[in-house]
């Protein structure tokens, strides 16, 4: 059994850390203390290929292994988790869409300039009456002739209405079958009339990510938006949003790594009474349970990371690990704001961002409560989320 990752990935991660260093770190405050979005700094990351990290050689990416983005994330978020959820969405829920269910024009038209950074696709799925229940949805799309018509809302849609956002794939109710509502996603391009991006939310964490609501009034687009058959919509949700529990799990994780960088550094400089606090048991056990569940969260990122490249059933793990991940990130972010005392209060210091950044990590992707239901359900007990 070899935990080791590749050469040529750890190769990669030195790279990305790097990147976080020297660009992402000096102007992450600036950024966030805006709610700017930091479209200089995701320019550079589409020239490092980071957009293109997963995505295969003849649309322009780097065909590498899913573990790969992990550590591309993770990195980041070490410094700031805007950039890295930008990265994790971008990829995750903008291009993946394409990518496992589109038609090979949908690809040959999105997945390029996506690779390149250059394009910025979201996903459209959660709405404000609904959240976490999917079969709440509201939105609908209606065959008219040769054109779907689409009337409805989204919210909380990150990378909808930045500079580069330039497409957006829709989860609506196309029609109605013995089961219930039938879903399908279909792409709606930016500047389609009837489709109107609301403005930016203010948020408590991650601040310099594009966040919005997006409304779709008489939308029409040609039939040949749907992204993939009509009425695999729900299960295509289920899917993308798997894989997505894996990189917000390894953005968790960088988040928490981060906390526990600038605690180790905080330690080592803070003098009280005489000494270093970093000599002092009380501080000394936070750090070692911290660095403790770090390492293994990481770990559990990198198995349903594993999991999912060699084809292997991975749901379960995955929502585990992001469980775990997430829930750890927050622990961590409440503790390096507790070793760093009124200083981890001031906005100046790192660890107040990621303190406001952790939250959202037990809330997106499917909450904490929603992991442990389904979770449970793989466990075969009763009563749990039904179709998740």
């Amino acid at each position: 059994m070899d935990f080791d990752l590749p050469p040529e990935t750890e190769e990669f991660r030195r790279v990305v850390r790097s990147f976080a260093e020297e660009v992402v770190r000096p102007v992450a405050e600036h950024y966030d203390a805006r709610s700017e979005f930091p479209l200089e700094v995701v320019r550079q990351m589409g020239e490092l290929g980071l957009f293109g990290l997963v995505l295969p050689e003849r649309y322009g990416g780097a065909d590498a292994e899913f573990i790969t983005l992990c550590v591309a994330i993770e990195e980041l978020a070490r410094v700031d988790s805007s950039v890295a959820i930008t990265l994790s969405a971008g990829v995750g829920l903008g291009a993946m869409p394409f990518l496992l269910f589109g038609s090979e024009d949908q690809k040959e038209t999105w997945l390029p300039p996506m690779a390149a950074g250059e394009v910025l696709g979201a996903f459209g799925l959660t709405e404000a009456s609904g959240g976490s229940d999917l079969s709440a949805l509201r939105t609908v799309a209606t065959r008219d002739g040769e054109e779907w018509v689409i009337d409805g809302s989204k919210a909380f849609i990150t990378n909808a209405g930045t500079p580069l956002s330039k497409v957006v794939t829709v989860a609506a109710i196309t029609g109605r079958s013995e089961g219930g509502k039938e879903m399908s996603s279909i792409a709606v391009a930016h500047g389609t009339p009837g489709f109107c991006v609301g403005r930016e939310y203010r948020k408590l964490g991650w601040r310099a990510s594009d966040t919005r609501e997006l409304v779709f009034e008489g939308c029409r687009v040609p039939v040949t938006n749907l992204v993939g058959e009509q009425g695999s919509g729900y299960r295509n949700f289920l899917t993308i949003l798997d894989g997505g529990r894996i990189a917000i799990g390894a953005l968790a994780v960088g988040l928490a790594q981060g906390c526990l960088d600038e605690s180790l550094r905080y330690a080592r400089q803070r003098m009280a009474f005489g000494r270093e606090i970093g000599a002092y048991q009380a501080v000394q056990f936070k750090l070692a349970d911290m660095a403790t569940k770090i390492a293994a969260a990481r770990d559990q990122i990198y198995k349903a990371a594993w999991l999912r490249q060699q084809g292997r059933r991975y749901k379960a793990v995955a929502s585990m690990a992001k469980l775990f991940a997430s829930e750890v990130a927050m622990e961590c972010a409440r503790e390096a704001v507790q070793i760093h005392g009124g200083y981890g209060y001031i906005e100046e210091f790192p660890v107040a961002r990621h303190f406001r950044d952790a939250k959202i990590l037990e809330i997106g992707e499917g909450t904490s409560e929603v992991q442990r239901m389904l979770i449970a359900r793989e466990l075969g007990l009763p009563g749990a989320v039904p179709g998740s």
